[in-house]
């Protein structure tokens, strides 16, 4: 028997976890919204909470320099207001997506770069301050160590990214200090992935994050948050234990928890039949979010929505083999409730 179209079932993830205390969103894209109508319908159905996929980025912003484009991310403020529904935002900080201007200006001396650096901030917060309550300020700062995907060469615990080469490490400082004096109820939130399995690399993540995170904090440096992005991977093991020890520490520290960008990368050879990869899926999904969940997170978010725009799917350094896709996400790629889904309704209606 086929599964039943999800337009047919109106109660969506973010009610089931809104019942339990517990807030699911997703990451969303404002073209997609206002020109695919089964996308629109799929987050006003699923997700109580969204976050821009790309709309918040630098480079996107301010793609020139004192020029801002906020129009795409207007367009998901607008939609969510209409909607009734929260916005956090994603990324002031990062390495990835600056335009070639500011690159350039990171590289002209640290003054020129605190500069550039106060200025977006402001301008962004300034924009946002109504309408947006929480932001990944600083985003991906720890280095990956050895045995990581991307291994950073030499022994720096931190990212060896523009900010870094322009104000060593006190950028984190200066981030988290100029998004605090532009809006002080904002909540602060260092975002990050690969330290959410059970590898010697991830270990190393995770010490090298709780230790950056006790700095900041033994030092008066704003930080309410620690997000953990969960883009994980079936090829990599999984145990509760960690996670829990990890997300222990981070609220005894005071710091509260998210899931940021949760999504599955299955593995090149997974079975070919649907159902034995979609219990895989199902599997590690729900054994996450519920280690998770119990350790006292209650915001859980997922890179998308659906399978047909997920970058694991567009992303040639990720996607599997032809023909074959990921089925990371909860919704596939005909907009139907899958295996993703069903973990996080069972981890949601349990928590």
């Amino acid at each position: 028997m086929s599964r039943p179209a999800a337009a047919s079932l109106p109660t969506g993830l973010g009610a089931i976890a809104r019942q339990n205390g517990i807030t699911f969103g997703a990451a969303v894209q404002s073209g997609l919204l206002a020109t695919d109508a089964d996308y629109a319908a799929a987050f006003r159905r699923e997700a109580s909470m969204v976050v821009p996929e790309w709309e918040g980025k630098w480079g996107a912003l301010q793609p020139t320099e004192g020029e801002f484009d906020t129009a795409p991310l207007d367009g998901i403020l607008a939609w969510a207001k209409a909607q009734e529904r929260l916005v956090r935002g994603h990324a002031l900080v990062w390495h990835q997506h600056l335009p070639a201007w500011a690159e350039e200006a990171l590289g002209q001396g640290p003054e020129r770069a605190t500069s550039i650096m106060q200025a977006h901030i402001r301008r962004v917060l300034a924009h946002t301050r109504a309408s947006i309550r929480d932001w990944d300020v600083v985003n991906e700062v720890i280095a990956d160590p050895p045995g990581s995907d991307t291994p950073q060469a030499g022994d720096l615990e931190l990212r060896d990214s523009p900010f870094l080469r322009a104000l060593g490490p006190a950028y984190i400082d200066e981030a988290l200090r100029m998004a605090r004096r532009a809006d002080p109820l904002l909540r602060l939130t260092l975002n990050e992935y690969g330290i959410e399995e059970d590898t010697p690399a991830a270990a190393e993540k995770r010490r090298r994050l709780l230790a950056l995170v006790r700095d900041l904090l033994s030092r008066g440096v704003p930080l309410d948050a620690v997000g953990l992005q969960g883009h994980l991977q079936l090829a990599k093991p999984f145990r509760p234990e960690p996670l829990t020890a990890l997300i222990t520490a981070l609220r005894q520290a005071g710091l509260s928890v998210l899931i940021t960008e949760m999504d599955i990368r299955e593995t090149a050879d997974a079975p070919q039949e649907l159902a034995a990869r979609d219990a895989l899926v199902n599997e590690r999904a729900y054994a996450f979010v519920s280690t998770a969940l119990a350790a006292g997170v209650r915001t859980v978010f997922t890179w998308g929505l659906s399978d047909r725009y997920s970058w694991l799917t567009t992303d040639p350094s990720v996607a599997m083999p032809a023909p074959r896709t990921h089925r990371g996400l909860p919704l596939d790629a005909s907009f139907r409730r899958n295996a993703m889904w069903e973990a996080l309704r069972r981890a949601f209606a349990g928590a």
